[in-house]
């Protein structure tokens, strides 16, 4: 397509986004003002992580007229999120009629920029969004909206502090040494922000250069004419098979149990009724349901599955798991269900474990974090050692305190990542409840601000005085 026509058809776009934002700007009242520390203005609203969720919820707060807010990155500008880093699928898993980032608006849509940056037309004739388009639908959305990022950052630790005026605020230190203070802390963290990604130890113990979680760059090239053996048969491991199948590696993906899931129980829960309402059910409930879905695992989608076996060098070993491995001879012996395997490079799709002490900004006071084994006890049966382990968040997505009185500042951390999904079913991270999770997380960020300026509201309706009508009293009988 003409380059030209390109940008002429994104400058139309964008142009109905501004004006779609201004048709639905009610209430239009700026009703923020700065509280300071130590003379100086804190922060709203500070959101780590800006991929999509944390894009998102900054988009809503700024809609709400919260405009004093910051997203901050580790990543460099261009890299946030797995899209080009390693999310190793070539298109998203998602249906693409799936809406999220837009919250509701239909020029912020993907279909609208994909028709836009490709050609009228082009999303009608995809059949699953790219990956790569949609990171660059992403970085166009955080641009168009003028969301506040900085990027190259990281938040290294959280300590409560005090505004100069009493009230209450997080000061959170960056790794550049800075520290910042804001009144609400938002941690749009993806998948590890309430743990790590997790292998076994006796994988993690091989040499750094034999072993890689899916979650890690790897370098392919160097797998070619090798022998690669997957742990782990949901989507991501079997994404990773498929790219060292690609650069010409021989690859065996080892499924622990004793076959891969078929049925994608995740998709069941698309539905207005659960997105919108699932945290708001008993916890015996919320449990169940989302226990019986998590347990079940992210299933390989049958493209991906396709992908796989069109390589002749791909076999898949059911009900094998891994017991042991290390270094022999100059490469790897792994011991699995049926014995000794050997291979010259390991990679782990085994997902993440949900333990806050490993998040150097949690760990000081992971312990006073409620979790959901605190809060809940299953009947017998039901009981789950990785679902106890996942914080159970208040209502507004905030952390709440194991021990009340214990660490009242937990109240100002909002947690919108993977961790959030046994109290709230999808949410943070997840594309398809984007639409009903932003909403509901910066509703409870928006109720906390406004409480914690009550006093400076009450006395601005006390002073309240703008007339609506002048009364022409010359016209006017007094009884």
């Amino acid at each position: 397509m003409n380059g030209r026509m390109t940008s002429a058809a994104l400058q139309t776009l964008e142009a109905r986004v501004a004006r779609e934002i201004e048709m639905t700007a009610h209430p239009r009242t700026e009703w923020m003002v700065p509280r300071l520390h130590r003379g100086q203005p804190a922060l709203d609203v500070l959101i780590v992580g800006a991929g999509q969720s944390g894009l998102a919820t900054a988009f809503a707060l700024m809609r709400d007229r919260v405009r004093n807010i910051l997203l901050i990155d580790r990543a460099e500008e261009g890299r946030e999120g797995p899209w080009v880093t390693y999310a190793r699928m070539p298109t998203l898993r998602s249906p693409k009629d799936q809406t999220g980032p837009d919250l509701g608006l239909p020029a912020l849509t993907f279909e609208a920029w994909y028709d836009a940056a490709r050609g009228a037309g082009s999303f009608e004739r995809l059949y699953l969004i790219p990956s790569g388009d949609w990171h660059d639908y992403l970085c166009w959305y955080r641009r168009v909206l003028g969301l506040p990022v900085r990027n190259g950052v990281a938040a290294t630790a959280i300590a409560p502090g005090r505004l100069d005026d009493g009230g209450r605020c997080l000061l959170v230190t960056l790794s550049t040494g800075e520290v910042l203070a804001a009144r609400k802390l938002v941690l749009a963290t993806g998948q590890d922000g309430t743990g790590e990604w997790w292998m076994p130890d006796f994988v993690r113990a091989l040499p750094a250069d034999r072993r890689a979680h899916t979650c890690e760059m790897i370098d392919f090239e160097r797998l070619r004419g090798r022998t690669v053996a997957v742990l782990g048969a949901g989507a991501s491991a079997m994404d990773n098979a498929c790219v060292a199948l690609e650069h010409g590696a021989r690859v065996h993906l080892f499924c622990r149990g004793p076959e891969p899931t078929l049925v994608q129980r995740y998709r069941w829960l698309t539905f207005a009724g659960f997105l919108k309402h699932i945290g708001d059910m008993p916890d015996e409930w919320r449990w169940r349901i989302m226990g019986t879905i998590l347990r079940a695992r992210e299933g390989f989608p049958a493209d991906t599955y396709k992908r796989a076996i069109a390589f002749p060098d791909f076999t898949l070993h059911l009900g094998c798991g891994w017991t042991d491995a290390r270094l022999e001879e100059g490469g790897l012996v792994i011991e699995t269900a049926r014995g000794p395997f050997r291979a010259d490079y390991a990679i782990c799709g085994t997902g993440i474990r949900h333990d806050m002490r490993l998040r150097p900004e949690l760990a000081p006071f992971a312990g006073s974090i409620a979790l959901w084994r605190d809060r809940y006890a299953p009947p017998a049966g039901e009981e789950d050692e990785l679902l106890g382990a996942y914080p159970y968040l208040g209502p507004d997505y905030a952390f709440l305190e194991r021990v009340p009185g214990e660490a009242p500042f937990l109240a100002d951390i909002h947690l919108f990542g993977i961790g959030a999904t046994l109290s709230f079913g999808a949410s943070g991270s997840s594309i398809n409840a984007m639409t009903t999770a932003v909403p509901k997380l910066v509703a409870g960020l928006t109720r906390g601000l406004f409480a914690g300026d009550l006093e400076r509201h009450w006395k601005s309706l006390q002073d309240y005085d703008v007339k609506q009508v002048e009364i022409d009293w010359d016209r006017t009988v007094r009884g």
